[in-house]
């Protein structure tokens, strides 16, 4: 079966989007000193088991950077600091809370392609799958719509530079280079800082106002832990929620079949979704660290590692999945790991599904001769640890 990569080009390290399998299921790297683990069992076994595998992964980085680089990023913690952080933003993602902004997002959705009705062709990335969760995470944050195109910037620049790992030697002769790439994080850091300030005078009903009022343990947040937490939010409810929107359009393009499927029975849309986030993740990788000796497939792997537990391979183990490399918009059941598992299974997830089936229902409704530009090939992110499209050229005729 044609699948997209024999179509264009994705990051050359992620071989399983070419229906290839890991020689073994975990594999050593001697010259990037970490682990990397590609079975579907024991990538949900390691994320499920935060006492053993920590999110804490900094700890091995051969520079030590400042501490406040992930102070408060729950995604970075374990428990029981993790517990408490992931509690005061849990609640700003509750089913009752999407439900509200349901409507909200089906009218953005409509905004964008009244923006782009008329047109006969148009990047569907930078026209329509980027946008919509950029504007809707900015509302929750409480961003006026003037700075999103400075997020925009933001994100852009985050996925520049980072098309591989590199070797801690490498790492260690790179550090002037670094500091340069941690300037981003200071001018995002800066930004969260006046935001915050700014809501301790005139609090409103936003997530940074609730944050900077929040209190852990007795404490209030301080302001890295606010900018922490408010770039964690940012990454999340607007790369992984772009990529999902464009990466099935991708899909159904490819597999024309399963796109009549769905064309013909649009409750086959959140199956569909599922499935995409599966044959093509978002977030392929994902960093943990061992805080104890520890065996994994057979193999022992000694206190203090560095694993990458690929998730994008996890979800092609045909251990796991019936013909992992068949695109099936009805497959069921089908519990991937592309949104995480355990502790850190996605905050925004049920954001993040219903922006995506709004987008894409609308999206067939009114632009139903859309395809992809035959003259214009899509550009994929070279970003090792995710799996999307960047550009999507598209026609309507």
């Amino acid at each position: 079966m044609t699948s997209p990569v024999d179509q264009w080009e994705f990051h050359p390290g992620h071989f399983w989007l070419r229906g290839k399998r890991p020689e073994k299921i975990v594999d050593y790297d001697e010259e990037l000193q970490l682990w990397n683990v590609y079975g579907y069992p024991e990538s949900a076994a390691i994320l499920g088991n935060p006492k053993t595998f920590s999110s804490d992964t900094m700890r091995l980085d051969p520079i030590k950077l400042d501490e406040s680089i992930v102070e408060g990023d729950f995604s970075h913690t374990d428990p029981p600091k993790h517990r408490k952080l992931r509690g005061l933003v849990d609640h700003a993602f509750t089913p009752g809370l999407v439900a509200k902004l349901e409507s909200q997002v089906h009218g953005i959705v409509h905004e964008l392609l009244d923006d782009i009705e008329g047109k006969s062709q148009f990047d569907l990335v930078a026209e329509f799958a980027a946008p919509l969760p950029l504007i809707m995470i900015s509302d929750l944050l409480g961003v006026p719509a003037s700075d999103r195109a400075l997020f925009r910037q933001w994100m852009d620049k985050m996925l520049d530079g980072s098309e591989k790992f590199e070797s801690p030697e490498t790492v260690l002769e790179q550090e002037q280079e670094l500091e340069k790439e941690l300037e981003l994080l200071w001018e995002m850091r800066d930004y969260w800082h006046e935001r915050a300030a700014e809501s301790r005078k005139r609090p409103r009903e936003d997530l940074i106002s609730q944050l900077v009022h929040a209190e852990v343990d007795g404490e209030r947040l301080n302001d890295s832990q606010i900018s922490n937490i408010a770039n964690r939010l940012l990454v999340n409810g607007h790369l992984t929620t772009a990529m999902l929107i464009a990466n099935t359009v991708l899909c159904m393009e490819a597999f024309p079949d399963q796109g009549a499927r769905v064309r013909a029975d649009r409750s086959l849309v959140p199956p569909l979704l599922e499935e995409s986030m599966r044959y093509m993740s978002p977030i392929c990788g994902v960093g943990r660290a061992t805080n104890t000796d520890v065996e994994v497939a057979g193999q022992v792997i000694p206190k203090d590692q560095l694993l990458i537990v690929w998730t994008g391979a996890a979800n092609r183990d045909e251990r796991q999945f019936e013909n992992p490399d068949m695109f099936d918009a009805g497959r069921s059941p089908n519990a991937h790991l592309g949104l995480g598992r355990g502790i850190h299974f996605c905050v925004g997830r049920q954001l993040a599904r219903m922006e995506s089936k709004a987008a894409v229902e609308i999206l067939l409704d009114r632009l139903p001769t859309l395809r992809t530009d035959p003259a214009n090939p899509p550009s994929f992110l070279q970003v090792v640890d995710a799996s999307g499209v960047a550009t999507l050229p598209v026609v309507t005729q």
